[in-house]
């Protein structure tokens, strides 16, 4: 009797979604297919694979792996890279359509759909994304100008890197009564913590380089639906535009998949624990985290996930007392990007595609696998080097 694997649990799905069949000596794990072409008997049909751009038996399993762990009815599609994905799922907005998108978001959406908008492709609107009167007064306004699939709502929550929570299947039903195509990125929670498809949301979106892969080795995208149609669609576009992936980034983001509930659940309580403390921290203004009772989207992120996340950001006196504690980490390792088993530290606005109302002094945690008593230790000691300096001694 065939595994039903939508009786698994998600941390059971990281683990047992996308193996090879129970053939006797057959592999374990799904193995790397390095080919560009495939043999042809006979003239080709529909789902044949034909030439490695449309298709690799190594996308297989982490797609069906993927797909299974969001809950979704089809596998999902892996893409060369994050912001690949978030190209194709741009696509589905049609010439002189429409974007609404949260403000503060990865920067990569973000520029991108404002150089598309530049382009004039769509309308770009940019929102609170966690304002929920202000982001369906503008779905309002929209559904007089544009018919039904002219529309695209952008969520992201909670948001990077200032952590707000947006009333997912609100925005979602809000959207969906004007036509409008929802697409959430789950990229940080991944499906461990929320499973945006079970709020109504159409597409979600992946950087498989961050918490799915989890190890800072591999650049890929991804996006999942239940929507055959839309399926069809980002597969032309991925084929048609050549955002595939290597064979060997998905095997390695497959394995890195295997123990994605281990690392989440390791994350989330160091964050949290890091989180309460840095709030009692004299040299830190402000402490960003759903999971703080005191945060503005803490009652939103307990009704609405499972969990947390793994990314905490503060904000620090000044500039100079953020960079500092960015020089002082000796164990944090100040770089860009997030969801390793590394811990990372970057003071956003040293990004230049990063929007101005992101505070200068704003500095992200994003938390890997270490002991917590290790990385606070580094914290302290940082951050006192930091207030130090600006104070006048150290």
């Amino acid at each position: 009797m065939a595994l039903e694997l939508t009786d698994l649990a998600p941390d059971t799905l990281t683990v047992a979604a996308g193996r090879p069949p129970r053939e006797h000596d057959s592999p374990v794990n799904a193995p790397i297919v390095l080919s560009t072409t495939y043999h042809e008997t006979r003239a080709p049909e529909a789902g044949d694979r034909i030439y490695a751009r449309g298709s690799n038996p190594t996308w297989d399993p982490f797609e069906e792996a993927l797909g299974a762990l969001e809950g979704a009815d089809l596998p999902a599609l892996v893409f060369g890279s994050g912001l690949g994905a978030a190209a194709a799922a741009l696509s589905l907005v049609p010439t002189g359509g429409a974007v609404v998108m949260p403000r503060h978001a990865y920067a990569g959406s973000i520029s991108l759909a404002a150089d598309l908008a530049a382009q004039g492709r769509f309308e770009l609107h940019a929102v609170d994304i966690a304002d929920t009167a202000a982001v369906l007064a503008l779905l309002d306004a929209l559904a007089g100008r544009f018919d039904a699939g002219q529309v695209m709502l952008w969520l992201e929550s909670p948001t990077n890197p200032m952590l707000e929570v947006a009333e997912l299947s609100v925005l979602t039903d809000a959207a969906h009564a004007i036509g409008a195509v929802v697409v959430a990125d789950n990229t940080f929670n991944t499906p461990i913590v929320h499973r945006p498809l079970e709020a109504g949301v159409d597409v979600v979106l992946h950087s498989v380089t961050k918490w799915l892969a989890g190890h800072s080795d591999v650049v890929l995208g991804a996006l999942v639906t239940s929507e055959a149609d839309l399926r069809a669609r980002l597969l032309a576009h991925r084929t048609l535009h050549g955002a595939i992936a290597g064979p060997f980034e998905v095997w390695l983001a497959l394995r890195g998949l295997r123990t994605l509930a281990l690392r989440m659940e390791r994350s989330q309580s160091t964050a949290a624990s890091l989180a309460h403390r840095l709030a009692d921290h004299p040299a830190v203004r402000r402490v960003r985290y759903p999971g703080l009772p005191t945060d503005p989207g803490h009652e939103r992120a307990a009704a609405q996930f499972n969990g947390f996340g793994g990314i905490v950001s503060i904000e620090l006196e000044d500039v100079a007392t953020a960079d500092a504690l960015v020089s002082a980490v000796q164990l944090w390792l100040p770089a860009t990007s997030l969801g390793g088993v590394e811990s990372l530290v970057e003071r956003r606005r040293r990004q230049p595609a990063e929007p101005v109302t992101v505070p200068e002094s704003l500095v992200r945690l994003s938390v890997g696998i270490e002991n917590p008593d290790d990385l606070w230790a580094d914290l302290e000691q940082a951050l006192r080097r930091a207030a130090g300096r600006r104070d006048g001694g150290l």
